[in-house]
């Protein structure tokens, strides 16, 4: 088994593995998504109370950011890796058997925990590649990643839709005891870059956080992006039930193919964002992302515009994203871990909130509800880089 080296460069081949784990590792927190109204139905809960799996999944996964993230700079991240997909499998099986609303949460909230694996291998990818190769080879694991969201909502909404969403569940669990085989065989040990305890680790993330003002901007901005986001796929399935639509969970799945758009994106956009600067993709993501919820709003009743604004706000996400988490990680090279920690707690922190306003929203006004949490939180982020831009 081989070592890596920071900045010596990383294998085509273990940066598209990783890519591969990246993907199947993330899809474990949406599957959800499509799954809502047939899962509400089959176990008597209410909108709100059903809403309450994707929120408690998000609150799981920034924990596991703040928490289980880090150790990638002190702890052998192959062993980090195998660990979380163990129990990985085990949420995702209690979530299968789960028999009311506390089971279902339980294994919904261990499930975000443990799926935060791709955090751990996108600061790897960052600090063993050449400087040269960083944002393209950062963009492809980032592309397995988004290609694994836009996957697991169509997967789920057809194996839900065929089987029942059971059944999506055990599917997971055992694609995770494949990756988990995978990751055994392939994936070689990796130097730790910190040498202190895990409590001192902890104190110099908010370190980090308080010495570098630059990623709080760039982490509460995407923060608030990615809620806006995630609002849409949090009532997305209930709009689709009602009038003029009247679709099921395959319908809301086959929707997410839309989001190839944002995939692609970020596969092409590393190399432009050191030519035209983290502040322009962010200001256009924002444009993009309100232009989106525009769309929801005057085209509530039309599949085009639902399939535009999905399109339109993927993007968008993405350009926000991936210039604002690439520029973080290159504050502190020697910290790339706890970088990101900061970054994508803050940015899940977002997502939970843009999660459970628009849950809430769309109990007091519907679908307009909705579109006014995904707007809110959209100026949010505009604000954040205007605030930014006054201060300097």
């Amino acid at each position: 088994m081989y070592e890596l080296k920071a900045h010596a460069g990383i294998p085509r081949s273990l940066t598209l593995m990783l890519a591969i784990m990246a993907g199947i590792s993330v899809a474990n927190i949406y599957y959800c998504q499509p799954l809502l109204n047939m899962i509400r139905m089959d176990m008597g809960l209410s909108e709100f109370h059903v809403n309450l799996m994707p929120v408690l999944t998000q609150v799981g996964y920034a924990l596991g950011l703040l928490f289980i993230v880090p150790l990638g700079d002190m702890i052998d991240r192959r062993r980090i890796v195998l660990a979380n997909f163990s129990l990985l499998i085990f949420a995702l099986i209690t979530i299968y058997f789960s028999k009311n609303e506390g089971m279902l949460l339980a294994g919904s909230f261990v499930t975000g925990i443990c799926s935060v694996t791709p955090q751990i291998f996108i600061p790897m990818v960052s600090l063993f590649s050449k400087p040269d190769e960083k944002e393209l080879k950062t963009g492809m694991v980032l592309s397995g990643l988004l290609t694994g969201i836009l996957a697991s909502r169509v997967f789920s909404g057809l194996i839900g839709e065929w089987f029942g969403w059971r059944s999506m569940f055990l599917i997971a669990a055992a694609m995770m005891l494949i990756s988990t085989a995978i990751v055994f065989k392939a994936l070689p040990n990796v130097p730790t870059t910190y040498r202190g305890t895990f409590f001192t680790m902890l104190k110099s993330i908010g370190e980090l956080f308080l010495r570098f003002p630059q990623a709080r901007i760039f982490s509460i901005r995407s923060g608030f992006a990615f809620g806006s986001f995630l609002a849409l796929w949090a009532c997305l399935a209930f709009r689709m039930k009602q009038a003029p639509f009247f679709q099921d969970s395959k319908a809301v799945g086959l929707l997410g193919l839309c989001g190839i758009a944002g995939a692609l994106t970020a596969s092409r956009i590393g190399k432009y964002i050191k030519r035209y600067g983290v502040e322009k993709f962010c200001n256009a993501g924002s444009l993009l992302m309100a232009a989106a919820w525009a769309t929801f709003y005057f085209g509530n009743s039309s599949y085009a515009a639902i399939v535009v604004g999905i399109i339109l706000i993927d993007i968008g996400m993405q350009f926000i994203q991936l210039g604002n988490q690439s520029s973080v990680m290159k504050l502190c090279p020697e910290a790339t871990s706890r970088m990101n920690t900061i970054f994508m707690t803050i940015y899940f922190i977002g997502g939970s909130l843009g999660t459970f306003l628009a849950g809430t929203f769309w109990t007091l006004w519907g679908w307009n509800g909705t579109v006014l949490a995904g707007l809110l939180l959209t100026a949010l982020s505009f604000g954040t880089t205007l605030i930014s831009y006054c201060r300097k």
